[in-house]
């Protein structure tokens, strides 16, 4: 099997988007990587991420794989978790305090930073519409950052996204609770609870 067989065979049982430890792990070497680059068989998406011709990028994915900080939030995740209709222009991400976002702000993300303790605070794993897994914060973690940036971001998008979770059946109130008051925004979401509930 020739080295071209083999990349066309992972590119087909990794969905079309592959990383360099993935072609390294197959054998094939970066210089042959970057001959097939040059000769159009696979295109760098970002660095370490290639991409088959006949596939379609997944941008959250590669803003993922170019940082294991990196959270997505607040409009990306209200998108995400049905709490507003709006399709962010930018995708938003949260890095911890400190984090040089200089690449990812250059690429037109909006970037948000918050203490190293709180970054995992509401993380789960949330799946892309191309079904590959990216790390998002929760619904909960999710208002609470729409509230705690509101001063930042459309009023209205902050109202509705409030107004939808305390609609949903699946809301987890004292998870929401707990969240604002390691955020410090408990006052300010006891005053939205109350003029919502």
């Amino acid at each position: 099997m020739s080295y071209l067989d083999k990349l066309e065979d992972l590119l087909k049982t990794k969905n079309g988007m592959l990383l360099t430890k993935d072609i390294i792990e197959a054998g094939i070497s970066k210089q042959l990587l970057s001959i097939y680059v040059k000769q159009g068989y696979i295109d760098r998406v970002a660095h370490g991420v290639y991409l088959s011709n006949d596939v379609l990028e997944d941008e959250m994915y590669v803003l993922q794989v170019r940082s294991n900080l990196a959270v997505f939030s607040h409009e990306t995740a209200l998108f995400h978790h049905d709490l507003s209709d709006r399709d962010p222009l930018n995708y938003t991400i949260t890095f911890p305090t400190g984090y040089n976002a200089t690449k990812f702000k250059e690429s037109g993300v909006e970037v948000y930073y918050v203490k190293r303790e709180l970054l995992e605070l509401g993380l789960i794993v949330g799946t892309t519409i191309f079904g590959r897994d990216v790390r998002i914060y929760d619904k909960e973690r999710t208002i609470c950052d729409v509230i705690r940036s509101r001063n930042n971001m459309d009023i209205s998008i902050v109202n509705d996204s409030v107004k939808r979770y305390i609609a949903l059946k699946d809301k987890d109130i004292s998870k929401l609770l707990k969240y604002a008051k390691a955020l410090k925004i408990d006052k300010v979401l006891r005053t939205y609870l109350e003029v919502l509930l």
